[in-house]
Parts: C-alpha cells; structure tokens; sequence
C-alpha cells in the first residue's frame, strides 16, 4: 500500500483513531497518580557487609541477613533519618546475601545523597544492631562459662588437695585426674577470654565505599502525569493506526476506482468526490445551487462522458441543432423524434442513485437537452426530494388504472429549466404489478423529453429495476464507496450481462481523491463485449427497445460533431459558435485518445457504428 492511500485509510477510520487516544487517556488519567510525586528510583546505591577479620567461624551471612530483614533495623534507620513513612522506607530498599560472607544491600532515592544517606543509615543500623545483638549473646555466654569455670576451679583445687595429702604410691593414680581437670578449666577459660575479646568488637563491618549510580529513569517510569498522559495519548494513537489499517486489509468493499473496475468489468466514467453534510441538505441539486463546486464538475464530467461514449441512442443534438426549439417542453413530440431512455441503477441503497439522477438532468438540461425524470422506485420513491418538491400522484397512479393514459398529465416541472419530473405516486399496489405495465408509459413518456431518466429499486434489493432494464437504451451503474462488496458487484454485473442492455459505466460516489492510474483489463468470459469494455451495442440489437434515432422527417442524424459543439459551448459560454455543419477544431496539444474519433473525415457515425456491429 502507497503512503497516500495509508492516509486515506486513516482519514477513513478517524473514529477509531479518536475512540484508542481518548480510551488510553481515560486509562492513563486514572491509573496515574493527581499531581507531579518524586521519583524515588533515579538514584540507585549499593552497600557490602562481611564479618570482621577473624570472626568468619562465628558470623554466618544468612544470620546476618535475617537480622537486616527485621523490624529492628527499619526502625533504627527511619529513626535516624526522621522519616515516618516505614513501609515506603523499605519500598525504597532490598538485602541479599550474595555470597556466604557476604550481604548486599541496594537502596533508591530522588538525588545521590538521599539515595546514599540511606545506604549509610541501613548498613550503620545493621552492623550495629548485629554487634550489640552479639555482645548481648556473647555476655551470656561468659556468665555461664565463668560458672562452668568455677565449678571446674574447685573440683581442680579439690584434686590438688588430695595429690598433696595422698603416699607417693597414689600420687599416680590421682595425677591424670588433675590434669584432665586442669585442661577443661584452661579451656574454658580460654572460651571466656575469647567471648570477652569478640564482644569488646564489632562482628560485622562495612566493605568498601557505597556505589551509587544514577537509575536513569525513562518515560514509563515517570511519575510526572502531564509525561504519562502524553505517552498514553502516543500509544492509543499507535494502537488506533494499528487497527485501522488492519481493518482495511479486512475490508473487502470497493472504494477505489481500480477496485470498481475490476469487480464489475465496466469503466468508470465518473468520479463524484465526497459531500459534506451541508451540501447533502441542499433543497435543489448541487450542479444548479453551486455551479463552481468540485462536485458539480464531477457530474458535469459524467454527462460528458455519457454523451461522448455512451450508446448510439444517446448520441442526441442539442436544442437548436438540428431542430426548431419547442415553446412547450411538455408537448407531444411527432414520431420520429422520441428520446433516449437511461435507467440509473445501484447495487444496495444508499449508492446515491437519487442524487446523481437529479444532478445529472440538471447537466444535461445545461447543455439545452429536455430532460425528463420518472421516479420509478415504487418501494422508497424520494426522487421529488432534490428538486425541493412534495410527492403526489405519479407513475404509481399511472400504472395502477385501468386504462394507461398519456404521461403528460402527470408531468411536473421543477425549479431547473429544461427538468421535469413525474414522481412515483402513492404506492398502494404491489410494485412488481406496476413495474410489469411500465413498458407501454415509457415508450409513450420517449415522446416529450430528449433524454429521459429512470430512478428505480437497487437491483439486489428489488426485481424492479431488472423488469425496467429491457425498455431503456442504456443503463449507468451508481456505487458509492465503501458500500459494495467485490461480490455483490459481480452478481450485478451478470444481471446486467443477461439483459444485454449497454451499460454506459459506473459512477463512483464519495471518493476521497485521485484513484490513480487506470488498470486496463480486457473482457470478462460470458459478458458480451460491449458490456465488458463499456461500449454499448445500438439499442435496436434489444428486443422491444426503442429504435435508435435515424436520420428521418423533422430530426437531423445525430453527430459527435453536433454534441462537441454543443459541450463546447456550454464550457466556454463566450467562444462563438463555428457553425453547423463546420467541424471544430482539435488541439493537438488536447486530444484523448480514448474518446478519439476513428472514422474518416465525413464517415457517418452511422455506418461507424453498423461497421463496429459486423
């Protein structure tokens, strides 16, 4: 996927993007405390306790560590430090012993000094607590020695008595005696000699300097809420484009000109950009209430390319090319002169089929065609809405008597010259009934408009619109995007491939921009190539169709040279008018080699048209 269309993805989702940054602000506000609080981890100390020399016999690492882990020590420090907080205290540090003569502790602050301050005050606590603890312990030990000693003395002072009392013969009986004697009271004595020297000192000491290093705290660890309210927005967001542009893979709908294309193997020949709600509001349509708007020139094109390479039967003069101008538009025109049908069709609803039927009469009334609308969607029949008009009888009148009677009767102008419209009535029959009897009122209703178009039921809504079908010369798809899926496309176009009515194109709705560069793709298998290549055959090829204008009494064959005269004028209002019959002339620097024209200077389109048949 190009950047560009990443955006476009992200403008489509935008809702998305607002709900995970607004959902990971609301979790961040509350999961963050109110304020701006210290951060008590910046600083990191680390602090060695090892016994003093020749006390590794009696000083084991796992007392030591039991001892620091006591109350005692906390205590002791929270007190020299006058802090209340303990259980923050001992947040803030941790004790292991790393080795069987040695304990570690690490303890954190907000600065260097506090964070050593209290790798000071734990390792002072603990070795002075532990050498009080074992002087208190060692004292108690002399006592019960020096009683044992005692004992031993007199027992000693005993045997000595009776050595020197006893003959020479039993002096060697008692000497081992004395001896044994002797010995357990030198070494308890030495055992209380030995107490005495250990509690006089301290058991344990301080090994090397502190280490104290900065933490190097980052934005997950801020305690700053104004950071982490930030760095909650950064990640929703991250999220929302996470999912957003997963949910794009997963989208199938068309929305883009070469997705349109390729599902239904017709051209699009109308790109109509994306309207804001305002202009959605607009009571008349938006090609006569804002002429400048980028949308009316959308539709404008579409009328363009509908007239330039649409099917023989729309290849109509404009007013005054060819024949006389009619004082009433609504009169009955003669035989001969009855114009062309179009049925405007949508896969589903909300394809903006109403809408471009009455912005696409208003540009074709631009160019002096009479258009005439005829609302035929008898299920939801809105085609009044656009041109600020209110229902009233209409084709659901027209079909449901028992007589059919002349469409004249029913015509309604509107607020655009060169618009009329017969609206769809009060439907109270069923709509597949009325729809079966609309063949006679359009052949009638071809005699008082040059140009008529059909709003009808979306085709895989309702069967309406394929029983009209087979009446009209030419059919123009609607889709907006992001509302048909690939296969729903393709199940209209094999509706449409069965009818073998040409289909001029498609018109695209709501596009956020440039589609970019055209994919060119030749026929799909089982469609007819006319329908495949966007090119439609004659209207007369259809059973029951009206006959395609010929030239005949009171109408002039219609030309491309009489229709690109007509556009010209209308785009360049100021420019005079070359003339009938002289061809006008093509810029070089201009010309699209799509809309070319192959035949030879002064072929008629005509016989272009049954030489492309053969």
């Amino acid at each position: 996927m190009e950047p560009a269309n990443h955006f476009t993805v992200l403008r489509r989702y935008w809702r998305l993007l607002v709900g995970c940054t607004l959902a990971a602000l609301a979790v961040g506000w509350v999961l963050t405390p109110a304020g701006n609080t210290v951060d008590n981890a910046k600083w990191q100390c680390k602090v060695a306790i090892t016994p003093v020399a020749g006390a590794a016999d009696t000083v084991r690492a796992d007392q030591v560590l039991s001892f620091a882990s006591g109350s005692d020590v906390a205590t002791a420090v929270a007190k020299q430090l006058a802090i209340t907080d303990i259980p923050g205290l001992l947040a803030r540090r941790t004790v292991a012993a790393v080795s069987t003569e040695m304990l570690v502790f690490t303890t954190t602050g907000p600065t260097q000094q506090s964070c050593a301050d209290l790798a000071a005050a734990f390792a002072t606590a603990t070795v002075k607590g532990y050498s009080e603890e074992s002087a208190r312990s060692a004292g108690e030990s002399i006592k019960r020695l020096e009683a044992q000693a005692a004992t031993q003395q007199a027992q000693v002072d005993q045997l000595q008595q009776q050595f020197s009392r006893a003959s020479a013969a039993d002096q060697p009986k008692l000497q081992p005696k004395l001896t044994a004697s002797l010995n357990a009271l030198t070494s308890t004595l030495g055992e209380i000699s030995k107490l005495q020297n250990y509690a006089q000192t301290d058991a344990i000491q301080q090994w090397g300097s502190i280490d104290a290093r900065e933490a190097g705290g980052n934005l997950l660890t801020s305690p700053s809420r104004s950071m982490r309210l930030a760095l909650a927005v950064g990640l929703g967001l991250s999220l929302g484009v996470v999912a957003a542009l997963m949910l794009s893979r997963m989208d199938t709908r068309l929305r883009t000109r070469n997705g349109v294309e390729e599902a239904f193997n017709l051209p699009v020949i109308g790109e109509i950009p994306q309207l804001s709600r305002s202009r959605r509001r607009l009571r008349e349509p938006l090609v006569v209430a804002r002429p400048s708007d980028p949308a009316a020139e959308a539709y404008r094109s579409l009328r363009s390319t509908l007239l330039l390479t649409g099917p023989a039967a729309l290849a109509l003069p404009a007013a005054g090319a060819g024949r006389p101008e009619r004082a009433e538009p609504a009169a009955r025109r003669p035989a001969g002169e009855e114009g062309a049908v179009v049925l405007v069709a949508a896969a589903r609803s909300q394809d903006g089929r109403t809408t471009t039927v009455a912005n696409l009469a208003a540009a074709l009334a631009e160019t002096g065609l009479e258009v005439l609308v005829l609302d035929c969607d008898f299920r939801h029949p809105q085609a009044h809405a656009p041109f600020g008009l209110g229902g009233g009888p209409g084709m659901a009148e027209l079909l449901s008597g028992e007589q059919l009677g002349e469409p004249d009767e029913l015509i309604r102008p509107t607020g655009v010259p060169g618009v009329r419209l017969i609206t769809g009535g009060n439907t109270t029959a069923y709509p597949a009934a009325l729809v079966l009897r609309a063949g006679e009122v359009l052949r009638r209703a071809r005699r008082y408009a040059d140009l008529i178009l059909i709003d009808t039921s979306p085709l895989l809504h309702a069967n309406d619109a394929y029983d009209l079908v087979q009446h009209a010369d030419a059919v123009l798809v609607t889709v907006r995007a992001g509302n048909v899926t690939p296969e729903q496309a393709d199940r209209v176009s094999e509706l449409l491939a069965r009818t073998g009515v040409p289909v001029a194109g498609v018109a695209l709705l709501g596009s956020l921009g440039p589609s970019g560069r055209r994919r060119r793709g030749g026929s799909r298998p089982g469609l007819p190539a006319a329908l495949g290549r966007g090119r439609a055959r004659p209207a007369a090829a259809l059973p029951g169709a009206a006959a395609p204008a010929l030239p005949g009494p009171g109408r002039a064959a219609p030309s491309r040279a009489r229709r690109d005269e007509a556009l010209e004028r209308d785009a360049k209002p100021g420019d005079a008018d070359p003339g009938e019959g002289q061809p006008r002339e093509e810029k070089p620097g201009n010309a699209d080699p799509r809309h070319a024209d192959p035949r030879p200077d002064g072929a008629p389109m005509a016989a272009l048209r049954e030489g492309d048949e053969r």
